[in-house]
């Protein structure tokens, strides 16, 4: 991931086609150590595509994957007395184990 975000920011740059090279220099300015295999298998994989083209591609991809499960949100509302319950008996759990009881809070 971290390499095709380094070539998506020399493309943001104005370079429309980043070298193997441009890529690595990119990594290795924020101490990001180079594994050949992998800048290479990604200049090979976007090779003669647009970044328009793989945002498109990535869409498609993600269109396909399921987000939630419906039978988990049907079986949820069905038993609709006992989650109640059970929230009430969590809450005061909940309650001990604040911030405060570690010595720092969110804004420290």
């Amino acid at each position: 991931m971290k390499y095709l975000a380094a070539y998506l920011l020399l493309n943001a740059a104005g370079n429309s086609a980043p070298s193997a090279d441009n890529v690595k220099a990119v990594l290795e300015s924020v101490g990001i150590e180079i594994e050949e295999e992998k800048v290479s298998s990604l200049l090979s994989a976007v090779e003669g595509k647009s970044v328009e083209e793989l945002i498109a591609e990535g869409n498609e991809k993600l269109a396909a994957v399921p987000a939630s499960s419906g039978a988990a949100a049907s079986s949820g509302a069905a038993t609709g007395g006992a989650a109640e319950e059970a929230a009430e008996e969590a809450a005061p759990e909940a309650e001990e184990e604040s911030d405060d009881d570690m010595g720092f809070g969110l804004f420290d």
